[in-house]
């Protein structure tokens, strides 16, 4: 269904270490900005996939009177309930040196 089924990232709060956050790049305010934007990214896979999902149980009728329980639609939404949310994913990945980061205002001259 979704490639973040399997990531071990925690479904609740959590405390990390500040100084394994902020090592890789030395100032702990442009790791929580890397770990901010590949959050985003994240949200937007899963909000895509999930709408993709939910899609496929539309119904398009103009008619406000009936409105259908569907038990495999309730079983998606509830699915993506239980993932680890963005920003989970995205520490874990940042702690995990699976996030590709670089300094663009480095001087190479």
């Amino acid at each position: 269904m979704t490639k973040y089924i399997n990531s071990i990232a925690p479904t609740s709060t959590s405390t990390y270490n500040r100084e394994s956050i902020e090592s890789p790049t030395e100032n702990i305010y442009e790791a929580l900005t890397i770990i901010s934007k590949r959050s985003n990214q994240i949200n937007l896979d899963i909000r895509k996939e999930l709408h993709e999902k939910l899609d496929e149980f539309a119904t398009h009728n103009d008619s406000l009177e009936e409105i259908f329980e569907n038990k495999e639609q309730i079983e998606v939404s509830k699915f993506y309930e239980r993932l680890p949310k963005p920003h989970a994913i995205a520490i874990e990945e940042w702690l995990n040196d699976k996030i590709y980061h670089r300094n663009t205002e480095d001087n190479n001259g």
